[in-house]
């Protein structure tokens, strides 16, 4: 079992960027596929990128494609999400996913433990 706690969040401007962090506890944090996932006000969770349980393989969704990165430390147990040219449909909560013993995946279902969340908005 692996406990999830985000951070990083807060309010930006249009085109500004942020990092945010995910730090985990419990499990060995290596045996994780790990992922981002945001929900937006009145819309569903949805999948923004994952990363593989080395760091070697990521996955993002097209709407983040090069203006996000996922990476991972596995040595201070943290995966982090660096945004840039943020936009106002960025405005979400943003959580951090953990799915034991697997490949990445961009599915909601895959994943086996989530965080809290931490919130992103962004003024245009």
């Amino acid at each position: 079992q692996v406990h999830l706690v985000e951070s990083g969040g807060g309010l930006v401007q249009a085109g500004d960027s942020l990092r945010l962090s995910c730090a985990a506890s419990g499990d060995t944090f290596s045996t994780y596929a790990m992922g981002w996932f945001r929900q937006a006000p009145g819309k569903e969770r949805e999948f923004v990128a994952s990363i593989s349980r080395t760091g070697v393989n990521t996955n993002y969704a097209d709407s983040v494609k090069g203006r996000c990165i996922i990476s991972r430390d596995n040595a201070k147990n943290l995966v982090y999400l660096q945004m840039t040219s943020l936009k106002a449909e960025d405005t979400a909560v943003y959580y951090c996913a953990a799915r034991f013993n697997a490949n990445i995946s961009p599915h909601i279902g895959a994943y086996d433990y989530w965080g809290q969340g931490t919130r992103v908005t962004v003024s245009s």
